[in-house]
C-alpha cells in the first residue's frame, strides 16, 4: 500500500508522535510544522500529496497559506479542520471535522474524490478522438 505524506500544520505537536502507528496503519506519514513559516519551508523542500491545517492557525493564515501553495502552481488538496460550530473554510479543498479517530478516513475520501475530479477531463479527453 503506497504512503500518503501530509504536511500538517499547526496541529498538536503530539499528534504525528504519539498516534504515528495508527496514521501509518491508515496509509499515512505525517510530517508537522508548527507555523506558517515552517509549513512554506517544508512544503517547498518536500514532496506532499495533502496538506492539513489546524484549528490552531487563524483564519487569514490557513487562507494564505492556500493562496501561497496555489501560486506555486501547486493543485496538492489543502483540508481544514473546522471549528464546533462546522464552518467551511471556501478556499480549502474540504473542511472536516476535528475528530482524529475519522480523521484518516475522511482524508482519503477527500484524496479519492480529487483524483477522480483531476482524472476526468482525461478520460473525456481521450474519448474524443
Amino acid at each position: 500500500m503506497p504512503l500518503t505524506v501530509v504536511l500538517a500544520v499547526g496541529l498538536d505537536s503530539s499528534l504525528p508522535t504519539t498516534q504515528n502507528a495508527v496514521w501509518r496503519s491508515a496509509g499515512y506519514v505525517v510530517t508537522p510544522a508548527g507555523s506558517i513559516g515552517e509549513a512554506i519551508d517544508r512544503f517547498k523542500n518536500g514532496d506532499f500529496d495533502l496538506v492539513l491545517l489546524g484549528q490552531s492557525i487563524p483564519a487569514a493564515d490557513r487562507e494564505k497559506l492556500t493562496f501561497l501553495i496555489r501560486t506555486s502552481g501547486s493543485h496538492v488538496p489543502v483540508i481544514c479542520i473546522g471549528n464546533a460550530c462546522g464552518d467551511c473554510d471556501s478556499y480549502a479543498d474540504a473542511t472536516l471535522k476535528n475528530d482524529l479517530g475519522e480523521l484518516p478516513v475522511a482524508l482519503g475520501e477527500v484524496l479519492a474524490r480529487k483524483s477522480r475530479t483531476r482524472a476526468a477531463p482525461a478520460i473525456l479527453y481521450g474519448n474524443a478522438g
